[in-house]
């Protein structure tokens, strides 16, 4: 496959912007070399490799005598054990179409200074009235008879959690994918979270208790699978993750599993395509999983959404804060530390924004957040974490609800829903209070969402096969101007969407009388007859036709040139072209390729 992007914008800057692209062959050391190296090197690292089909990249393994240590159909691959010369083998055998490192994955939530008047009071969690959840409640809409999937640290079986509104018991399945087996199924389930991120999320979802006459949670009549994929200080890897999700969309026909949540994220280290976790929830969506992820908590900054927020086609959840004052709606703002788009690929990121500063759910005393962090409780049960994860729980329920009222809609049209509903923030003279790379499409809101009417406004123009066949893949409409400033083009003209700053605001109100709809650069209402997508065409890239320059102007500052997910530290075993350095620019940092996942670095509480 080869591929190329039309180029239709041109910038003075850009066209100083020089990729090089060049075979392994141009990169590699001398073969006796690496032959020499391989001689002393035979310690063995976990490794991501994929082929045809999985059973290809497993006989291409165990051909070299390498260990496998996951099946990973899901992304037609396995992981496995491999020496530095093992590696090259499989690289260079002709059944191989990539090979990656494994990277670790470390999941957090972080909460912050709770003003000591508010504890009793916040034993009652706000989210589902402020998002109108509660009224959806009273009408028998709860997210009864919908299955979700959550990919964390685990469940802890306590009574909100284990049973529905109607208290009847509703962990369908229990899965460990660090053990690679079945916990249980169809019962109340077993604790094994112990580190209690995974709980937390959960409970926001769809905790059953009331406290003031209402749910705790989102959609307390919903149906759980819990995946467990990070140990108790909430560390994982690609490798357990991806098998995390492979099991969830096997399965997903047995316990009829319609969403799913990844409340983490992932400094981006390729194009989304090229990424191994990317490729994995790209195939949960195209079984028909809606899938909900963070945006990522590295705000306020541009270009720091996460992986897998950096997707086109899932739902990415950024977070704003209530300010302490639930129900004054006017001093609501977005939160610091909710991370902004766009994308490397020019996507509009994140595609809403929900509640997720100070989110009071339940977790387990004796877990490792509980024991780490107890002036963060309110007793008996209830912790307070602030994060994109917690942004992207609220997300995940309003999800639930919607298939709950209409089980035939399809994941883009659930977006389609959710984002075309949403309300947007304006400030006291009715201008919008951020812009669309802060907040998206606005403030997720269910009672719009359910009385919605649209349908067919979700991922327009793309096709979820044909990207993970490799036969296109899509860059968004977003450009960057010689000034820094970021547009997109409307017949032919730039429209303004922001300048990188990022200006704290003490208040604003989410307007149902959203500026967007009907305005002609709206990225989420219906047809984009005029926006410029970009869209590879399919011609193949070479240094003076390569897809990048004067498009996407801002990948002189590529974080990951020469530490690519694909390249990983062996470039020169790889067969096929990358970007691998920008003439004149600093390297990255030393640790760039060791940076972990992670759900929420320490952040101030909002």
């Amino acid at each position: 496959m080869s591929w190329n992007l039309k180029p239709r914008l041109r910038s003075s800057r850009a066209n100083a912007l020089v990729i090089l692209l060049a075979a392994a062959t141009l990169l590699a050391p001398a073969p006796t070399t690496l032959a020499a190296d391989a001689q002393t090197d035979t310690s063995q690292t976990t490794w991501i490799i994929t082929g045809s089909s999985a059973q290809e990249a497993r006989e291409t393994v165990r051909a070299v005598g390498g260990s496998v240590t996951h099946e990973l159909g899901i992304i037609r691959g396995v992981a496995a054990l491999l020496t530095r010369d093992q590696v090259a083998q499989v690289a260079r055998h002709p059944g191989t179409k990539k090979v990656w490192k494994d990277r670790e994955v470390e999941m957090a939530s972080v909460p912050g200074d709770q003003p000591s008047n508010t504890k009793s009071f916040d034993t009652y969690t706000h989210y589902p009235a402020q998002t109108g959840a509660a009224i959806l409640h009273a009408f028998g809409l709860d997210g009864d008879g919908v299955t979700v999937a959550v990919v964390d640290t685990g469940y802890w079986r306590v009574d909100g959690l284990k049973k529905n509104r109607d208290r009847e018991s509703r962990v369908l399945a229990q899965y460990d994918a660090l053990t690679d087996e079945v916990v249980s199924t169809w019962s109340k389930g077993v604790t094994n979270d112990d580190n209690g991120h995974g709980s937390h999320v959960t409970g926001v979802i769809m905790d059953s208790s009331r406290a003031f006459g209402l749910y705790r949670g989102m959609a307390p009549g919903a149906d759980l699978v819990s995946v467990k994929a990070f140990d108790a200080s909430g560390l994982s890897t690609y490798s357990d993750v991806i098998r995390g999700l492979d099991w969830v969309v096997a399965n997903k026909d047995t316990y009829d599993i319609r969403v799913l949540n990844l409340s983490f994220g992932a400094a981006p280290q390729s194009f989304y395509w090229d990424d191994p976790l990317n490729r994995a929830v790209m195939s949960a969506w195209r079984a028909g999983i809606v899938v909900v992820t963070s945006a990522g908590n590295s705000g306020p900054d541009p270009f720091t959404i996460g992986v897998p927020g950096n997707n086109p086609y899932v739902i990415t959840a950024g977070a704003i804060t209530d300010s302490y004052s639930p129900y004054d709606p006017s001093d609501d703002r977005l939160t610091s530390f909710s991370s902004a788009g766009p994308t490397a690929t020019g996507w509009i990121k994140p595609d809403l924004v929900a509640y997720g500063g100070h989110i009071t759910a339940a977790l387990p005393a004796d877990s490792y957040l509980g024991e780490m962090f107890p002036e963060w409780s309110i007793p008996p049960r209830f912790y307070q974490l602030s994060g994109t994860s917690q942004a992207t729980a609220v997300t995940t329920g309003v999800v639930a609800l919607l298939l709950q009222l209409d089980p035939s809609l399809n994941p883009d049209d659930v977006k389609c829903k959710l984002t075309s509903s949403a309300l947007v923030a304006v400030d006291a003279a009715g201008d919008d209070a951020y812009n669309p790379l802060q907040q998206g499409a606005g403030l997720i809101n269910a009672i719009s969402a359910v009385l919605s009417d649209e349908v067919g406004c979700g991922n327009n123009g793309l096709d979820v096969a044909a990207d993970l066949d490799d036969d296109q893949h899509w860059g968004g409409p977003v450009r960057q101007d010689d000034d820094g400033n970021l547009y997109i083009t409307v017949n032919g003209e730039p429209h303004f969407l922001w300048d990188g700053s990022y200006v704290p605001t003490e208040g604003v109100v989410f307007s149902t009388n959203n500026p967007w709809v009907g305005v002609e650069n709206n990225p989420w209402v219906n047809e984009l007859p005029d926006v410029d997508y970009n869209l590879w065409d399919g011609a193949a890239p070479t240094p003076t036709n390569n897809p990048w320059v004067n498009e996407y102007t801002w990948l002189n500052n590529n974080p990951w040139v020469n530490e690519n997910a694909w390249i990983s530290t062996y470039p020169e075993i790889f067969g096929t072209p990358a970007v691998v350095g920008f003439p004149g620019q600093a390297p990255p940092p030393a640790n760039w390729g060791e940076r972990p996942l992670t759900t929420a670095p320490p952040i101030q509480q909002e």
